[in-house]
This record gives structure tokens, C-alpha cells and sequence, in this order.
């Protein structure tokens, strides 16, 4: 029984599909047959139900991605692979959309890996066209119904990573021997092209997915390091967001827009919040 159920997993990996025991199970959720389990509040799941949402079932989905040539775009990569998943089980069990779907990811040190998990709730909202990928908001439900009621509707997960190096072979970025207030241009403009190009890529990656984003994780990190006499520095910037589309059914050319997801008290992009912070570090306050 246990090769059978390691066989039907590997099977389900490889084809990208929920494994047919999970399939299984959520038919059963979908028809009555067993009990549904949400990850809402009381509070959340009567405001929900008063607005034509049906909870089905709690999904998951999770990959365990070893990085290869790039750290960062592993980040992408694995935030992605999950993402499908996720869709693939909530279809499964005949949702359109996923609610409150919080990112997570487990502090192990294992041999230049990492592990991206993604948990919501599988719902089904009535007037919300279903498709193939049911949408997907990390929202929470409350924040997922007004946006709703403003005709704005979050539609999925974007991320936009990027990283550079950069080789100091002049020393120009050690500026200690001025013994002054002095900006280290060559970091600066490191920095700002290392943001801005993942900031790019978000908006590449949510233009499919509708006409705006909302920020919610911000994660930078730069290292120094030797190389020969000189020094050499990586920069690397992930941001991730719930795309949101304000006119459901349009299509829209024009650039994607950047909105911090704000929120009562501190700006949702750093901190360790529970819906908003995948990463264990940059808890302190901080804009995009």
C-alpha cells in the first residue's frame, strides 16, 4: 500500500495533477459526502456565506525547490510551482477561488534548498466566472469581499525577483578612507537597478493576470564578498503581490500599476504578519 500511494504521488508531480486520492476526498467534500474544513474565522465564514461564497475545503500545495544556477529566481520558480498546484487541487474541488491563502516557507538548511508552501480556502463565489485556474488571493476574506464590492477582483499571486553582481575591480564602492558622511554611488546604482528590474518583472508576470497588483512582500538582501584583492557584492529583491483586476471581463494594454496593499498599522511589506510575510527576516518598518 505504501509503494502504491509513493507511486500515485510521483504520478501526480509529474503530471501536474492533485493525486487521485486528494481527488478523491475533495469529490467527497464537494458533494456532502464528508465535512468541509475551513482556515476562516467564525466571523469570516458568516460574512462570506452572506455574500454568495461556499466553502468547499481547505487546500494546500507545497514544493520543495533545490536551486540550480539562481537563488532568486529558485524563489520564482517555487512560489510558481506551488501556485499551480494549489489551483489544481481547489479545481478538484470544484472551487473558483481560492480565499486567505497564506505563503509559507520552512527555516531548514538543506543542501541549497527551500520549501514553498502555499494553504487557503477552496470557495465557491457565485457570479465569479469559473475556469481553468480558479483565482487565488492572499487577501484575507473580509479584505477579498470589499474588494469585491469596489468591482475590484484579486485574481491571482505575481512575483518579480531579480539579482545581480557586482566585481569592485577599481574599489570604488570602499568609500571608509574619506572618513566622512559619503554615498557609495556604485552600490546605489547597483541597488536601484537590482529593485527596479524586479519590479519589472512583477509587472510581466501580473500583465496576464489583470490591470494592477497589490505589494505585500518585500525581501532584499546584499552581500559583500572577496574576490582576489578586491571586493564583489550580490544584490538580490523579491516582491511578491495579489494581482487584482478592476473591470472583470476587459482587457487592458496599458502598464501594470504598483499599489502598496495597505492596511491598519504598519506597511504590510515588512513584518511577519501571518498573511503578509512569508520570510523571517526584514521585520522592520520600511517601504517598498
Amino acid at each position: 500500500m505504501d509503494n502504491e500511494r509513493q507511486e500515485e504521488l510521483l504520478f501526480a508531480l509529474r503530471t501536474d495533477t492533485a493525486p487521485k486520492s486528494t481527488q478523491r476526498r475533495l469529490f467527497k467534500v464537494r458533494s456532502g459526502v464528508l465535512p468541509w474544513i475551513a482556515t476562516l474565522t467564525p466571523a469570516e465564514l458568516l460574512i462570506i456565506r452572506s455574500h454568495g461564497f461556499r466553502p468547499i475545503s481547505a487546500v494546500s500545495a507545497t514544493c520543495w525547490m533545490h536551486y540550480g544556477f539562481s537563488w532568486t529566481k529558485g524563489h520564482e520558480q517555487g512560489w510558481h510551482t506551488a501556485l499551480t498546484r494549489l489551483q489544481e487541487e481547489a479545481r478538484a474541488a470544484g472551487a473558483n477561488a481560492v480565499l486567505d491563502v497564506k505563503m509559507r516557507t520552512i527555516p531548514l538548511h538543506v543542501e541549497e534548498s527551500m520549501d514553498f508552501t502555499l494553504v487557503g480556502t477552496a470557495v465557491y463565489v457565485e457570479g465569479l466566472p469559473s475556469g481553468n485556474e480558479p483565482v487565488v488571493a492572499t487577501v484575507p476574506a473580509l479584505e477579498f469581499v470589499k474588494l469585491l464590492e469596489a468591482d475590484v477582483v484579486p485574481t491571482g499571486i505575481a512575483v518579480g525577483a531579480h539579482f545581480e553582481w557586482f566585481y569592485d575591480w577599481r574599489g570604488t564602492a570602499d568609500e571608509r578612507w574619506t572618513y566622512v558622511n559619503t554615498e557609495a554611488d556604485q552600490l546605489s546604482r547597483l541597488w536601484e537597478r537590482v529593485r527596479r528590474t524586479a519590479h519589472s518583472n512583477l509587472r510581466t508576470n501580473a500583465r496576464d493576470q489583470g490591470n494592477g497588483v497589490l505589494a505585500h512582500v518585500n525581501f532584499s538582501q546584499m552581500f559583500e564578498g572577496e574576490e582576489g584583492e578586491r571586493k564583489r557584492y550580490l544584490a538580490r529583491h523579491i516582491v511578491i503581490a495579489t494581482t487584482v483586476d478592476a473591470r472583470p471581463g476587459a482587457q487592458f494594454p496599458h502598464e501594470v500599476s504598483i499599489v502598496v496593499d495597505m492596511h491598519a498599522g504598519k506597511t504590510p511589506l515588512t513584518g511577519t504578519s501571518r498573511h503578509r510575510q512569508s520570510y523571517e527576516m526584514n521585520d522592520e518598518e520600511g517601504g517598498i
